[in-house]
């Protein structure tokens, strides 16, 4: 699809009071915010009145005083990449740009992040209004040698109307304090066990025990960590502060899986369930059949600033939560798994997203020790959706080739969130991988 002309630019944020007082779910999730920002493209600014949800006014200046609360700067070319109807990857989100450098986010940040889920929609409204062309759109950010998945699409064996999975708890000791642990299972044969995303439970994984092509040969069990999901958090836990951490995160699946006797399981991580598997590989290789990593890296550049907003007065923490995960999924995901995912965000508890990033950002860092890994003692594989700008394909990449043996996929029109996103997507690329390991157990 050729770019927009310069004219056509401007004429989309011209545009913006009709994309966006005609939505009526827009203007619902924007109807607390008042506010003036500016939007810059090259030298060209604009203001942005909202009232209550509404765009009031489009104002191109230049201003010579400041009347706005923050500013979105970018060149024209990054704002045509962001505004085309399937953007490719790291134009597809306003992090994105502006961990590449390519786009500035300044001024009071308050009622950016309050309402960032409503922001970031009226910036990309002009997207929904451009035509797809010929179908080009769909291909567009695709990673070299990748290719398309074999095997995608709606996964066979439908459940009935009652599901396979049950769900129990798990009484475990960790750190000394007892724990009730949440976990959900279905399936037979290899054990599987899933580790979900920071923030987030085991509900992501609900798509691959709901797929017969995976629960006829594996025993696919998800538990929810210490104060995520179903799992309470310990006894006295409003006296603490909760941080996860490396050696607590390891204790916890080896304990889980002592618990619950399983011989040799297969783990699949995604986020810090793909880092800690790396930790896994190097430190007790012999204890699995292998390792998955979603999502996995041995270190990640923060993109925003991990402490600041997640847990504070003034911004709704289930709000920030799901608005900036929203980011990470790809474009070309389906509305209902999108909406899905960023729900399960939406619904944790203060601090703890927080809390996982500690370990995230600072407690796992392991650039200095994945070359240990020795990948004959445990397979390990590495899967890296496209548009993920928090793990980056250039991140596992980095990792994978300090680690003889591993392998790496980069999935394309996948995101951060492979299992739950776009879980059609995800089976082209996993199933394979379980293929695999379960050939090789024979």
């Amino acid at each position: 699809m050729p770019d927009m002309a310069e004219s056509d630019v401007h004429a989309s944020l011209a545009a913006l009071p009709a994309l966006v007082n005609g939505n009526a779910a827009l203007l619902r999730r924007g109807r607390f915010l008042t506010t003036t920002f500016l939007v810059q493209v090259d030298e060209a600014q604009y203001l942005i009145r909202v009232t209550e949800g509404r765009i009031a006014a489009v104002e191109r200046g230049p201003f010579l005083m400041r009347p706005w609360s923050f500013a979105v700067r970018a060149a024209a070319d990054v704002w045509r990449r962001f505004w085309e109807p399937v953007p490719a990857p790291g134009y597809h989100d306003l992090f994105a740009m502006k961990k590449a450098g390519v786009a500035q986010v300044e001024g009071d940040l308050v009622p950016l992040m309050a309402h960032l889920r409503y922001v970031t929609d009226v910036l990309a409204a002009p997207r929904g209004a451009r035509p797809a062309g010929g179908g080009e759109a769909s291909g567009r950010g695709g990673v070299a040698g990748t290719g398309a998945p074999s095997g995608s699409g709606t996964p066979e064996d439908l459940p009935a109307p009652l599901e396979p999975i049950v769900g129990r708890y798990l009484r475990l000791t960790l750190d000394g304090r007892p724990h009730r642990v949440y976990f959900e299972e279905a399936g037979q044969g290899i054990p599987l066990v899933c580790l979900h995303t920071a923030g987030a439970d085991g509900r992501q994984f609900h798509h691959l025990m709901n797929d017969g092509a995976v629960t006829r040969h594996y025993r696919v069990l998800a538990f929810d960590m210490p104060w995520h999901g179903k799992s309470l958090p310990p006894e006295g836990w409003q006296e603490q502060e909760y941080r996860l951490t490396t050696a607590g995160y390891v204790d916890l699946i080896l304990t889980f899986c002592r618990a619950a006797g399983l011989q040799r399981p297969v783990v699949l991580g995604c986020s810090i369930g793909g880092k800690i598997v790396l930790e896994l590989a190097r430190l007790h290789p012999e204890r699995f059949r292998a390792l998955i990593g979603l999502e996995s890296a041995a270190y990640q550049a923060p993109w925003y600033d991990d402490t600041g907003w997640l847990h504070r007065p003034d911004v709704h923490g289930g709000e920030v939560c799901g608005a900036l995960m929203s980011g990470l999924i790809a474009p070309q995901s389906p509305a209902e798994t999108r909406w899905d995912t960023l729900w399960g965000y939406m619904q944790g508890g203060p601090g703890v997203f927080k809390g996982d990033l500690h370990f995230y950002r600072v407690d796992g860092d392991f650039r200095d020790r994945v070359g240990e890994i020795d990948t004959s003692r445990c397979p390990l594989y590495l899967l890296t959706g496209e548009y993920d700008f928090s793990c980056t394909p250039g991140d596992t990449r980095w990792t994978a080739e300090r680690i003889p043996g591993a392998r790496l996929t980069i999935m394309r029109e996948i995101g951060h969130f492979p299992m739950s996103e776009n879980p059609a997507q995800f089976r082209g690329y996993i199933l394979p991988v379980l293929d695999e390991i379960r050939q090789k157990a024979r």
